[in-house]
């Protein structure tokens, strides 16, 4: 591919997806392009996704909460990226989960309708930007409270909109983060949403296990959610039918399922779980946690696939300063290193190399500084300045917001489309 081809595609899309509520290029004009990374038509380093994994793991989960008769409200601040809310909106996910008002703008400028913000609401401007998406009727928008105060203090704000908003009670633990911790501080808040039934109205109940440890710390706590949202159908505290319960992170949603979904409430539950990072997994921390799912979960156990790393990172070698080190051009600017660090999966020679091949077993990222990382290899390996390196990553909320533009590729390595992020 030319040059000039190459940055003209560029202009393309700097020009047509660098503000929030633009809309990036789409797939057709993409593969227009004939982009293909192995003839290093882009500029390195790189993260990519691919789309069979992409399309496989979309798929998995999907049919895994469809097992339990449960909704998917997969958590979008993993990605930020619109195009995959739309491809799990549009492969039969109830509604999208985020983190803040922010998020939650950027997603309904891109069509998403409903949200489920797995956070408190707090301060005017964050208010107000809800308030605003709440004038359209067809958006669902619901958030968290765990507190009198917090109950006083978006009814404060949308009373004097006249407007209401839905909201989950969470539930918490002693030493987790939010969340109410026994049954005095649930009556108080209860309390709060009669005085302010007008403008906060109860949808349901929210928790988020991960802050436990153990199995059976988590289903105890998932049990005591099970009860309370029981007792408030019960007594017709929530307004909102059906109900709502919801939890799950990424490590625990088998176990939520389980604890969640079909039991007698006294009346219909919509049961939501949140998983995030499923979408593209990786090789560390979430794909140890989906071994304890696949071990301990008699429906992920008679799936026939496992969830699949569907994100890389591609950088060349840059230098190879001594007989055991080579500098790779990647660094904390580019890969997430919370989790562990980026590990080299691919090798690929251009002008030489038919296809990538699997690195040798003993190369290991020692170190990462902003823009370089140091891998050990073995004197007389065979690798050279200007290899690229495919690696893969533990942690996939750290590596998407560092990146804004990410081409998707086929398994040919072309590029089929550029999935863009609004972090």
């Amino acid at each position: 591919m030319s040059d000039t081809n190459y940055q003209s595609g560029m202009i393309d899309i700097l020009n047509k997806g660098l503000g929030a509520m633009d809309a990036p290029l789409a797939p057709t004009e993409t593969a227009g392009l004939g982009w293909n990374l192995l003839a290093e038509d882009l500029s390195l380093p790189a993260a990519v996704l691919y789309e069979d994994r992409i399309a496989h793991n979309l798929a998995w989960m999907q049919q895994f909460v469809r097992e339990y008769g449960a909704k998917l409200a997969p958590h979008g601040k993993t990605t930020m990226a619109p195009k995959l809310f739309r491809r799990q909106l549009d492969g039969g996910a109830w509604g999208i989960t985020l983190a803040t008002a922010q998020q939650t703008q950027a997603a309904y400028a891109h069509g998403v309708r409903r949200v489920l913000m797995a956070n408190q609401l707090v301060g005017k401007r964050n208010m107000t930007i809800v308030a605003d998406l709440l004038k359209d009727s067809d958006f669902e928008f619901f958030c968290l409270v765990d507190s009198a105060a917090a109950v006083a203090h978006l009814g404060r704000f949308f009373r004097a909109r006249r407007q209401t908003v839905q909201v989950l009670i969470e539930l918490g633990v002693t030493g987790g983060r939010t969340g109410v911790r026994d049954a005095g501080q649930e009556d108080e808040v209860l309390a709060a949403l009669d005085a302010w039934r007008d403008a906060v109205s109860l949808a349901g109940i929210e928790v988020y296990e991960g802050v436990l440890g153990t199995e059976a710390d988590i289903r105890a706590f998932l049990q005591r959610a099970v009860a309370t949202t029981r007792a408030l159908v019960a007594g017709g505290r929530i307004a909102r039918q059906p109900a709502i319960l919801s939890g799950a992170g990424s490590a625990w949603y088998d176990v939520v399922a389980e604890e969640f979904s079909h039991k007698d409430m006294g009346a219909p539950v919509d049961v939501v779980l949140r998983p995030g990072c499923y979408l593209t997994h990786d090789v560390g921390i979430y794909k140890a946690a989906q071994a304890q799912i696949q071990t301990r979960n008699p429906i992920a156990k008679q799936m026939r696939s496992q969830l699949l790393p569907a994100l890389q990172l591609w950088a060349y070698v840059q230098s190879i300063p001594e007989p055991e080190r080579a500098i790779i051009a990647l660094g904390k600017r580019d890969a997430a290193f919370d989790a562990g660090m980026p590990a080299p999966a691919r090798q690929f020679r251009p002008g030489v190399s038919n296809a990538p091949a699997p690195t040798p077993p003993h190369w290991e990222v020692t170190g990462m500084m902003d823009q370089h990382a140091y891998l050990r290899i073995e004197a007389g390996d065979d690798i050279a300045v200007g290899d690229m390196i495919a690696f893969d990553i533990s942690h996939p909320c750290l590596t998407f917001d560092k990146w804004r533009h990410i081409p998707v590729l086929d398994d040919k390595f072309n590029v089929i489309d550029i999935v863009q992020t609004f972090f």
